[in-house]
């Protein structure tokens, strides 16, 4: 592996966390990996390439997720009506299209859709483990 790092994505709806599915980016009948991926449903993407320097977004894991994400939609989820969608990396609110925020090391996504409510502050970290 030239690069092999990991992050680490959240996903709230109206303040509920919803999980981040398992065996994205897994071949169910080979076991081969994608460059992004998932094992469990923590949360905890692996970002694994033989591609020295290559950079991986959001939006690339989505699509191997097989959902969609774009500045105003989630899932089936969409923007309007009082509802958004806010991203929000490592603790700071971002703009733009989340399908393009790049995917770094130890770094905490979590996406947001609902209502806004002030009083609602999703996560700034992860704890990951030590062989992570």
């Amino acid at each position: 592996m030239a690069e092999h790092y990991h992050a680490h994505l959240d996903v709230f709806v109206d303040r509920k966390p919803v999980p981040v599915a398992a065996g994205i980016g897994v071949d169910p009948k080979t076991g081969n990996l994608s460059p992004l991926h998932t094992h469990d449903t923590r949360g905890v993407i692996h970002i694994e390439t033989d591609e020295p320097g290559a950079t991986y977004t959001l939006g690339q894991l989505f699509k191997e997720w097989d959902v969609a994400l774009t500045a105003g939609q989630i899932g089936a989820l969409k923007t309007g009506g009082g509802e958004v969608l806010a991203a929000y990396v490592n603790g700071r609110k971002t703009g733009g299209d989340p399908a393009a925020i790049v995917f770094k090391p130890h770094m905490e996504i979590a996406l947001v859709h609902g209502t806004p409510d002030p009083s609602f502050t999703p996560p700034a970290t992860y704890r990951f483990a030590p062989d992570e």
